[in-house]
């Protein structure tokens, strides 16, 4: 039998999605609206889990009476509104922003990036081959996991899930300015000499696999990493009583990465170290 949570009741807006009335709880966002209605609006930076930053600019669409496009995953619907997600204007915005990303920082285990940038017809390479790029080594100072900042797109979530929406560890933050800024631990220091926890919640909310386990970095090193192959077993961490649920990703009969489901009431897809990365007892075959 399925339960479905009650919740708190909340009044429904009226308004307009592409020139058909929809409804919509209040305190929704027009992305919530536009994914109720099955409207596909790409987006990066917004997270289930977190409160958006507006940073990827790629969910833009356009509200009757807005002097500029705006972002669909913090714009809040309101009664009354017409909100337009597929005109010319709007993606010719998400079109250049994505050329502008995809130039800049490699975008390869990014998902659907690929698929946006046919459907808008985005060109990175039309910048030429003296477009600015992000050409970092990835950093592997610890046995955990591998921040990769050639794939960052700077979009702040993993500052939010270190910071207080919910680890409040505040061990990173965005230093430098310009083309030059990146996520940095204090004094841009190797992860072991900071505050890091090693919860990996950070990794959890990363968009673009600038950040990932050292389990899935090496794999995919050696092209042994095929998504298509692995299970997902959810279970329940054995390290203490809090309960935490924990999404095993097994490959070859092999545990290669951990993950928690976001609609965990406990964990609401976070996890600490124990829960994150202890999991290589499991698979000791002695």
């Amino acid at each position: 039998m399925t339960v479905t949570p009650l919740g708190i009741p909340r009044r429904l807006l009226e308004f307009t999605l592409d020139g058909e009335p929809v409804r919509a709880p209040e305190g929704s966002t027009i992305l919530d609206a536009c994914r109720a209605a099955g409207k596909d609006v790409p987006t990066l930076c917004e997270g289930d889990t977190l409160t958006p930053k507006n940073a990827c600019r790629v969910c833009v669409v356009e509200v009757e009476g807005s002097r500029t496009l705006v972002p669909a995953c913090s714009r809040k619907a309101e009664a009354g509104m017409e909100v337009r997600t597929g005109t010319e204007r709007a993606r010719h915005s998400r079109k250049v922003v994505l050329e502008l990303l995809a130039s800049s920082v490699d975008l390869s285990t990014t998902p659907r990036v690929a698929e946006w940038l046919k459907e808008y017809g985005a060109k990175p390479d039309r910048f030429g081959p003296d477009a600015a790029r992000v050409n970092e080594e990835p950093r592997v100072d610890n046995g955990l996991y591998v921040r990769d900042y050639g794939k960052c797109i700077l979009c702040y979530k993993c500052v939010d899930a270190c910071g207080d929406q919910w680890q409040n560890t505040f061990a990173i933050s965005v230093a430098g300015r310009g083309f030059g800024a990146r996520v940095a631990v204090e004094h841009d220091a190797p992860l072991t000499d900071s505050a890091c926890v090693y919860c990996g919640n950070c990794i959890e909310v990363c968009p673009t696999g600038a950040l990932s386990f050292k389990s899935e970095f090496d794999m995919r090193g050696a092209g042994t990493w095929d998504e298509s192959r692995q299970t997902r077993t959810t279970t329940v961490c054995a390290y203490c009583g809090v309960g935490c649920n924990l999404t095993l990703h097994v490959q070859d009969n092999e545990i290669v990465k951990v993950t928690s489901p976001h609609d965990n009431p406990v964990t609401h897809g976070n996890l600490c170290i124990k829960g994150r990365f202890g999991y290589q007892h499991v698979q000791n075959r002695d």
